[in-house]
């Protein structure tokens, strides 16, 4: 069986790598990488795998079926960091697939599959701003252009991946046909206290939720904070309190839509001057797309009547965009009878975050596990996991590789 004492083991020794000293971060391509990958790499090939870093930066190991070149299973997450990091979002569901490949070694177990595990270089977008760049590169979407962005210290990407061995004009060499990918599975931290309020180690995924973002200025008229008389105002902050209540009442009237106004500035911003001009940015996700477009048309319309009642004027950026990613109904039935094998109840949930999933659906169905996580903190280094929870998910995907059948590709939404 998997070790879960292992697993969390091995995920402190990950950690250890982090361009700071007194926490977590590990962005893409950096010295702290190479070292991760280093580590990672040994590992696969201890667990009878054929291990290599692709030509983006993914460390990839594959346990070979009963047919040498049948298509895989996929199993994975991420290996680079956000900035202050906890050290479970990506690492665990790396190293809980590379125990679980291990278990299977060990008592000689192949399948009419091959299993890969993958470490994605690059899911949190830090260092060069595009999200996803590993998992993208494997379902065949990486943008040339992306290879011009550049970080902070102006280093491309371009430059970046040819500093650390790899040749930027290989990123096509990564990608896979459908064909190859039977399914893509990963184990991940919920990042939310969904399962800890109901008291369960573990839960199935039913989608990614899709996402929009935007930056929301509001434009009134500053004024002299001791003379304007209140109904003459144009207060653009008092109009935006009012949107960001708006905000919350649309996504509760919409369950299980989520809305958040994580920023706001006010400006001039002087203690003795009516704030003229407002920016607040706004993030709606749901987990599914009609219902996201639905909340996001409803959030505008609350907006412009207050704009308009308040005589200010209301203007909108889109910023990003990304579509839900469904797990399919198969993945979902085979993880949630995986966790019911264990002894679990089985709770079905929406993911609020981002994950690699969003770019390998468009090459091959895919399914997650959730494992809880202590107070639903995450993107933190307070971020913490139980060992018997992570020996209830490492449990159950072993299980689940155990029991996979490839699911029939259901049709796009």
């Amino acid at each position: 069986m998997p070790s879960a004492s292992r697993i969390l083991a091995r995920c402190d020794r990950l950690a250890a790598h982090s361009e700071q000293a007194d926490g977590l971060t590990r962005v893409f391509l950096s010295p702290q990488q190479r070292e991760v990958d280093a580590l990672v790499l040994q590992w696969m090939r201890e667990a009878g795998m054929v291990a290599c870093l692709d030509a983006i930066g993914n460390c990839v190991g594959r346990y070979e079926g009963l047919e040498p070149g049948a298509p895989c299973l996929m199993l994975g997450s991420h290996l680079d960091t956000v900035r202050d990091a906890g050290r479970y979002d990506g690492m665990l569901g790396v190293v809980a697939a590379i125990e679980c490949v291990d278990a299977l070694h060990r008592r000689g177990r192949r399948f009419p599959f091959a299993i890969e595990v993958v470490g994605f270089g690059d899911e949190e977008g830090v260092r060069f701003g595009v999200t996803l760049i590993g998992s993208r590169a494997i379902a065949g979407s990486f943008d040339r252009n992306w290879l011009d962005q550049r970080d902070s210290s102006d280093t491309s990407l371009h430059d970046a991946l040819r500093a650390f061995g790899l040749d930027p004009g290989a990123f096509g060499t990564v990608a896979r046909r459908p064909e190859q990918v039977l399914a893509y599975a990963e184990l991940h931290i919920e990042q939310g206290p969904v399962l800890e309020s109901l008291g369960l180690p573990v839960g199935v995924v039913t989608a990614i939720n899709g996402g929009n973002r935007f930056e929301v200025d509001l434009d009134g008229m500053a004024g002299h904070a001791g003379t304007v008389p209140m109904h003459l105002r144009r207060d653009a902050l008092v109009a935006a309190a009012e949107c960001v209540v708006a905000i919350e009442q649309v996504a509760r009237s919409m369950p299980p839509v989520v809305a958040t106004v994580g920023r706001i500035e006010a400006q001039p911003g002087a203690m003795n001057v009516i704030p003229g001009r407002v920016r607040f940015s706004l993030d709606i996700r749901a987990p599914g797309d009609e219902l996201r477009l639905q909340a996001v048309a409803a959030a505008r319309d609350a907006i412009d009547r207050i704009a308009q009642r308040r005589n200010v004027k209301a203007s909108w950026r889109a910023l990003w965009e990304a579509p839900t990613a469904p797990c399919a109904t198969a993945m979902q039935e085979q993880i949630g009878a995986a966790i019911a094998a264990e002894g679990f109840d089985v709770h079905r949930l929406p993911s609020g975050a981002g994950h690699d999933g969003m770019a390998i659906v468009a090459i091959a169905p895919i399914g997650m596990l959730f494992v809880r996580c202590k107070g639903g903190i995450s993107h933190s280094p307070a971020e913490s996991v139980a060992p018997e929870d992570v020996d209830a998910g490492a449990r159950a995907l072993l299980r689940f590789i155990e029991l996979f059948q490839p699911p029939v590709r259901e049709a796009p939404r």
